[in-house]
């Protein structure tokens, strides 16, 4: 397991923009189709919070959902799952294993290997391109 990185409140709204700070620190949601821009080339994409890698590009795949979406984190310890009945529904919260940062939602509809789909909120990811 990643050694955890705690800050203030206050640390992470001076750290972070305002829509990261909303999504990663208070579980919001970006609108659809905002990040549509990542690059399509060999890289990984990290928390914006605290720099983790989380999901290599070539895990990511079009879901046509809107959102970045991957079958499968960069290592199996990399995320953390947390239940979240929220809003009347049953999902499954995806968290960043190092800083707790909301990433998005892991749904059971992916493609194979895993039939999984981490459907994660692009403002919440940084992308290093490989080299």
């Amino acid at each position: 397991m990643p050694e955890k990185i705690e800050k203030s409140e206050a640390e992470w709204q001076q750290q972070l923009s305002p829509e990261a700070y909303r999504v990663l620190r208070k579980k919001g949601t970006e609108r659809a189709f905002t990040h549509d821009d990542f690059p399509k080339a060999d890289g990984t994409f990290h928390c914006a919070g605290c720099g983790a890698a989380l999901f290599d590009a070539s895990t990511k795949f079009d879901s046509g959902t809107g959102w970045p979406s991957f079958y499968q984190p960069v290592e199996p310890d990399a995320v953390e799952e947390h239940a979240d009945n929220g809003f009347f529904m049953k999902r499954t919260e995806i968290v960043c294993a190092t800083c707790d940062g909301h990433l998005g939602h892991v749904f059971n509809d992916g493609p194979a290997p895993t039939g999984l789909r981490y459907c994660m909120n692009g403002v919440a990811l940084d992308f290093e391109p490989e080299g």
